[in-house]
């Protein structure tokens, strides 16, 4: 295992995040004419929701594939990783899935390798940083969908009435809370630890002090001097003087802190490009940074950057390999793939998409997000323990700032039960 780098050739910005559960196919050539699929929902509301994506793609791709049919489940983003797996578990694995990871569902022989379900164009088309992302053993199963960078929003109106500064390091961070406080603002900095995607803002910290979900040679390192370091910082500067807003960070999902941001009472989060797309929509001004590192790495170099993926995979049923490929091969078409990227502002997966796509000439303020996605680091999605351990993360991660938690301690509870994952494999 070793943590991913989008390399400086990646040229794509996106986020979301798709996946959930799905009854499958079964074994006779009958059934295959109803593919199944699972995902997350992307929007926020009825009127940004994913529905009416699919419904548009699946209608268009029975239009042009006649007796073929899909059926869509969506799940939340809290819910979908846990859901599939639940479903695989029981045997009733769904054909195609949009979720956080997939490699272990790869490593148990369930998955289609891209080869056999999709074009040699089509596979070929992934940028490179992706694709090695979603490949094991250099074979490629997680068929990257949209991804992004992660990057510091501010409310400069709040901003500017509490007289604060972009922060530059944790110390700036914590000073432009406490201005925020004092003029009453809610959330002076939203901290979602909740189960929704507490292991991204995790990440996002255990970066900005050199820490990380590995270390060097790719192991599992969740509980390192570092990453610890950094709990207690966040516990005893941010937790404890209330500067995280009314709702204990564990319980806090990036849903709902990005609502917040959108409503006005939040004066820092961790977003992405769509975020941003939405506060301006709504006439916030909206500043920008990379997240802030802590004041003991000092002169050290700028660390990476969170980077987050969303992967497609194709599990094997008998007499579904024709229908899955069909799908797939309709799906990122540069049109069916933009128009996802498109709807919620992010930028597709693949390199003829992204030269089309219109996101960075219509905002230039999406050049950062790329060039904080060329050297941003990716969760270790090619270990097949991580959709586990990730689960476990999301679930734990938060106790570590609560008022009487020993980070350490925490730390050190999740990495036992990361060992003890990995030694059942």
């Amino acid at each position: 295992m070793r943590p991913r780098l989008f390399g400086t050739t990646a040229s794509v910005a996106a986020f979301g995040l798709l996946g959930s559960a799905m009854t499958a196919c079964g074994s006779s050539e009958s059934d295959a004419t109803t593919l199944r699929l699972v995902a997350p929902e992307y929007g926020t509301g009825p009127a940004t929701g994913s529905k009416a994506y699919w419904d548009k793609l699946t209608a268009a791709f029975t239009a042009a594939h006649p007796g073929k049919k899909v059926e869509v489940t969506l799940r939340p983003w809290a819910d979908v990783d846990r859901e599939v797996t639940r479903m695989v578990q029981e045997d009733d694995a769904p054909d195609v899935a949009l979720m956080g990871a997939y490699s272990d569902f790869a490593a148990q022989g369930r998955l289609y390798a891209a080869s056999e379900v999709m074009s040699v164009r089509a596979e070929a088309n992934f940028l490179r940083p992706l694709a090695d992302a979603g490949s094991v053993d250099g074979t490629l199963y997680g068929l990257p969908f949209v991804a992004s960078s992660r990057l510091l929003f501010y409310n400069e109106k709040l901003f500017d009435e509490a007289g604060a500064k972009p922060p530059k390091t944790w110390s700036d961070l914590k000073d432009a809370a406490e201005a925020l406080k004092k003029e009453g603002v809610l959330y002076p900095y939203a901290l979602p630890l909740g189960p929704e995607e507490a292991h991204a803002e995790a990440l996002i910290w255990e970066l900005s002090n050199g820490g990380g979900y590995t270390d060097d040679s790719g192991g599992y390192n969740i509980a390192s001097e570092q990453n610890a370091e950094t709990f207690l910082w966040i516990k005893n500067n941010l937790v404890t003087p209330a500067l995280t807003g009314p709702i204990p960070p564990a319980e806090l999902n990036r849903q709902d802190a990005f609502a917040a941001f959108l409503r006005g009472d939040v004066g820092m989060v961790n977003g992405y490009p769509s975020l941003l797309h939405e506060a301006r929509a709504k006439g916030m001004k909206v500043g920008t940074v990379r997240m802030p590192v802590s004041d003991t790495l000092g002169d050290q170099k700028t660390p990476p950057a969170a980077g987050v993926a969303d992967w497609m995979m194709a599990f094997k049923h008998d007499g579904n390999r024709e229908l899955v490929s069909s799908f797939l091969n309709f799906v990122y078409e540069d049109k069916n793939l933009s128009e996802f990227a498109g709807r919620y502002h992010l930028l597709p997966s693949t390199v003829s998409a992204t030269e089309a796509s219109q996101y960075a000439a219509a905002d230039p303020s999406a050049e950062q997000f790329l060039t904080a996605l060329r050297g941003a680091e990716l969760y270790p999605v090619d270990e097949p323990s991580w959709l586990q351990v990730s689960d476990t993360i999301k679930r734990n991660i938060g106790k570590a700032v609560a008022p009487s938690a020993d980070p350490k301690a925490v730390l050190e509870q999740i990495a036992q039960q990361t060992r003890d994952i990995a030694q059942q494999r």
